[in-house]
């Protein structure tokens, strides 16, 4: 199977250091089912274009398979997988470019950082769901898609189509972000694994769909097709975007168990559905809809909506009328904001120019009413660095902001909000490290960005340090169930000075 990645760039051989895979070299890589090969076809300044092709030995496949995958005889030897892009090229690509995938480049730091123009070819990909799906997975990441139906037999027209695309996409997209859509969209469009579909899986689709996957219109379709419709890890994901401030869990969970999409049946889904259930003993079984027996009316807020109807209510509390969101995100809170108009002056500011233009997108710009649009403000910007934009404001939030700062970046991050912009009033949420056992599945820290998350001490520590260095006053408020061992989920300093 053979996947080609090209750029007009220039110089255009900086993908070379981008996927860190020199174009004057042909490199394999061994894999469990195969062997990965990476080769530039043509690299010039004007165009370069990378392949990565790889052969699969059905034999070491089959072997490379877990005691609990099924056993389906001589399918096991005679398949698809040798020829058309699957989960094994999205396993290969993750491990051949994996450094690529984090946006990491050592001899070019400020590469990773830029989009793109870029061209994506897969002349042969299994897509349950046809063309279309293709074009509704890839087009709300920027892309556009030109798939193409490969039919059952030239020569027999009438057989009509096969199961493949050929897939060509074209965008000027960051190469990180590309390579991540892939990782994640590639076993998506096939539905299917070649591997058991275990909780790490969970990991595995937060870190690299962070930044996109929230924000994707098909979502739903995306998460349960990855997990394999085991329910439970879908679930699992969905209070993890939430966690993260991502999105809601409330205008998630619906999609999860939607309508059969399009290219299923129904004795499709509830084949799917059945053997789920037997691959997962104990399972619980999904949840009613609404309106049937069981089912639990209304659905409880996931955390991510509490902890902004907290900050909301505080804001309320304090009687503030202008307020900047930093770190606003994808704009949640800002378009909260905006919706109530007690707060003439509202403002985002974000390092993310992709979180910016995702927020302005949502929070429909280009359709908001001239009397809402005169009182925001969305603009681009470090919490570690004086801003004069950021002055002016009663009251200033950092909702789950600070665990994304280096720790000896404190100071300044200090210093620029409590020192420079000085507000009336600041808001600080933060995780407490302390729940974080009470999250299935969870290991490590709650996202792969964090750089640390505090227990309870640690944070008030923190607070009342920087309240008395700085002439405020904090109190203390928990968000979220306050558990009585390990503290609620969300911990929040109000500042006053």
């Amino acid at each position: 199977m053979l996947l080609t990645i090209s750029t007009t760039a220039t110089p255009a051989t900086d993908l070379g250091f981008l996927l860190h895979k020199h174009p004057d070299r042909v490199q394999e890589f061994g894999q469990s089912f195969g062997t990965a090969t990476v080769f530039y076809p043509e690299a010039d300044e004007s165009r370069c274009t990378a392949a990565l092709l790889l052969d699969v030995d059905p034999i070491a496949l089959v072997r490379s398979r877990g005691k609990n995958s099924p056993d389906f005889s001589l399918s096991q030897y005679v398949n698809d997988r040798p020829y058309a892009a699957s989960s094994l090229l999205a396993v290969a690509l993750g491990d051949v470019f994996r450094t690529a995938r984090a946006g990491r480049c050592v001899a070019r730091p400020e590469l990773p950082g830029r989009a793109m123009p870029l061209e994506i070819r897969l002349p042969a990909l299994p897509c349950r769901g046809g063309p279309s799906l293709a074009e509704r997975l890839f087009t709300p990441l920027g892309w556009a898609v030109e798939a193409e139906a490969v039919p059952l037999d030239e020569g027999f027209p009438e057989w009509g189509d096969s199961r493949y695309v050929r897939l060509t996409l074209r965008g000027d997209v960051r190469l990180a972000d590309a390579l991540n859509h892939l990782y994640v969209l590639l076993p998506v469009l096939d539905d299917g694994k070649h591997y058991w579909v275990a909780p790490d899986e969970v990991d595995k689709l937060v870190r690299a769909g962070e930044g996109w996957l929230y924000g994707h219109p098909e979502r739903g379709l995306i998460m349960r097709r990855y997990l394999g419709r085991r329910w439970s890890l879908a679930r699992t994901a969905l209070a993890r975007l939430a966690e993260l401030g991502d999105e809601t869990e409330e205008q998630l969970e619906p999609a999860v168990a939607e309508e059969p999409e399009a290219g299923e049946t129904a004795a499709d889904e509830l084949a799917a559905t059945e053997a789920a259930s037997e691959a997962e003993p104990g399972t619980e079984a999904e949840p009613a809809a609404e309106g049937e027996p069981g089912a639990e009316d209304p659905k409880p807020k996931s955390l991510n909506t509490r902890r902004r109807e907290a900050v909301l209510a505080t804001l309320e509390e304090l009687g503030v009328t202008t307020v900047i969101d930093l770190g606003c995100g994808q704009g949640e809170l800002v378009g909260a904001l905006l919706s109530r108009p007690r707060f003439a002056r509202v403002a985002g500011m974000d390092v993310s120019p992709m979180a910016l233009t995702i927020a302005a997108r949502k929070l429909r710009l280009e359709r908001m009413p001239d009397s809402k649009r005169a009182r925001l403000s969305l603009f681009q910007g470090a919490l570690t660095y004086t801003d004069k934009r950021l002055t002016g404001y009663d009251a200033a939030v950092l909702m789950e902001v600070v665990e994304h700062v280096d720790p000896p970046r404190l100071a300044a991050l200090e210093h620029v909000v409590f020192g420079h912009a000085r507000p009336q009033h600041v808001l600080v949420t933060t995780p407490n490290v302390e729940y974080n056992p009470r999250y299935e599945f969870l290991t490590g820290l709650r996202h792969s960005d964090h750089r640390f998350e505090w227990t309870r001490a640690e944070f008030t520590a923190w607070a009342t340090g920087v309240a008395e260095r700085n002439g405020y006053q904090v109190a203390f408020r928990p968000v979220g169930d306050d558990d009585p061992e390990v503290g609620p989920p969300t911990q929040m300093g109000v500042f006053t000075r």
